[in-house]
C-alpha cells in the first residue's frame, strides 16, 4: 500500500509510543525474555505497530518496530512480526473502538488461564477497573487468527478489558495502547490477589448492581 507523508509521520510517532510502552512490560514484572507484545493502532490507515519476533526488551527502538495491515502482513520493518500479529490485526479488523493490544504470560493471570478459570470479582478495584469477572476465552493455537477470533467473540458486549485465553495467556485491550497496558498491570494485580484471598478463605463475589454502580462512576465520573 503507498504510504503518504502524513500516514508516514503518524507511523514514527506511533511507532516511538509502541517503543516505549513495551518497557512496561518487564518493568512490571509482565514477561521474560522475549515474550509478550503491545501493539497500537495507526490513526488514518488500516495498519498498526507491534513489536518485532525474538527482539529483547532491552534492544527495542522505535526503528525495530514492525508496521503490518489488519490481515496481519509485514508493511514496514527489518524484522518479521510478532507470532502475535494475526491476533492483534483480526482484533483492530473486528473492535473499531480498539486502538491498542496487548499480550502477557504474567504470572498469576496465566496461572488462572491455565485452568481455564474467569477471576470472580470480590475487589472494588476489579469492579472499577474491569466492570466484572475477567472472562476466559477459549483454547486457539497461535499461527493465525484463531487467538483472535476468541478475543473478539469472548470481549463483544463485556465490560472487561480483558481476556484469559485458555490454557496460553491474557490479552488486553484500550482505546489507546498505554489503556492496554494499564489493564495488563491491573489485571497481574488483581490476579494475585484474588488468589492470595482463595488460599485464605472463601471468597464472596460482590452483587452485579454495586459493580455496574462502581464501574459506571469509575469509568464515567472518577478524575474528569
Amino acid at each position: 500500500m503507498t504510504i503518504t507523508e502524513d500516514i508516514r509521520s503518524t507511523i514514527t510517532s506511533v511507532r516511538e509510543e509502541v517503543a516505549r510502552l513495551h518497557a512496561e512490560l518487564p518493568a512490571n514484572g509482565l514477561v521474560v525474555w522475549t515474550a509478550g507484545n503491545v501493539s497500537a493502532r495507526v490513526p488514518g490507515a488500516d495498519l498498526l505497530v507491534i513489536k518485532p519476533s525474538g527482539v529483547r526488551y532491552d534492544e527495542l527502538t522505535p526503528e525495530s518496530m514492525v508496521v503490518c495491515d489488519l490481515d496481519g502482513n509485514l508493511v514496514e520493518g527489518e524484522h518479521s512480526p510478532s507470532s502475535d500479529t494475526a491476533a492483534h490485526a483480526y482484533v483492530y479488523k473486528h473492535m473499531a473502538h480498539v486502538n491498542g493490544v496487548v499480550h502477557t504470560h504474567s504470572t498469576y493471570a496465566t496461572a488462572w488461564a491455565a485452568r481455564r478459570e474467569s477471576i470472580p470479582c470480590v475487589l472494588t478495584m476489579m469492579a472499577d477497573e474491569f466492570g466484572g469477572d475477567i472472562p476466559v476465552g477459549p483454547f486457539a493455537l497461535i499461527g493465525d487468527d484463531s487467538i483472535g477470533q476468541g478475543i473478539v467473540e469472548t470481549l463483544t458486549g463485556h465490560n472487561s478489558p480483558a481476556v484469559l485465553m485458555a490454557q496460553h495467556g491474557p490479552f488486553t485491550i484500550g482505546r489507546s495502547a498505554k489503556a492496554a497496558v494499564k489493564a495488563a498491570v491491573m489485571l497481574e494485580e488483581v490476579a494475585r490477589t484474588v488468589h492470595i484471598a482463595r488460599t485464605l478463605g472463601p471468597v464472596e463475589r460482590i452483587d452485579q448492581a454495586q459493580i455496574d454502580s462502581l464501574f459506571d462512576r469509575y469509568q464515567n465520573v472518577y478524575g474528569r
